[in-house]
């Protein structure tokens, strides 16, 4: 949930410029806020020993879903429509997310190793995609 609320406080404060978009709802004024709770609910349910392996099909697919429409929000910046950039948004940001959710799981997996525990390797995964968030959406300015 961090690249959907990144994104959405982007929205809202005018880039990407959603407007007039099927994804324009990215940008009104209480979405930043629900997805950012959403966002720190997920940061700390992740750290729980209980909570499900993001691979488990119900998460992989959300993640997916998701993944793809940010993608498609990053394309489609300032278009009135859903065209072919659209499209090329949601298939990157589909394969961001696939990549993004094999790659992160082993990098966790490999730095809790090392480190012995699992909570480290968390943090540091957890202000990575914070970071890389912030920077796709600041780069767009």
């Amino acid at each position: 949930m961090t690249a959907p609320a990144a994104i959405a406080w982007g929205a809202a404060m005018g880039t990407p410029a959603l407007g007039g978009t099927p994804l324009a709802f990215l940008g009104y004024a209480y979405t930043p806020w629900v997805l950012t709770l959403l966002a720190v609910g997920e940061l700390i349910t992740d750290q729980l020993p209980s909570t499900p392996s993001r691979k488990v099909p119900l998460q992989f697919g959300t993640r997916l879903v998701v993944g793809a429409l940010c993608g498609a929000a990053l394309a489609l910046q300032g278009q009135a429509g859903w065209g072919g950039a659209a499209w090329g948004g949601a298939a990157a940001g589909l394969l961001g997310a696939l990549a993004g959710t094999l790659g992160g799981a082993a990098t966790r997996g490999w730095m809790a190793a090392r480190f012995g525990r699992d909570l480290p390797a968390a943090l540091i995964e957890d202000a990575v995609a914070i970071i890389a968030a912030f920077l796709v959406v600041w780069s767009l300015r």
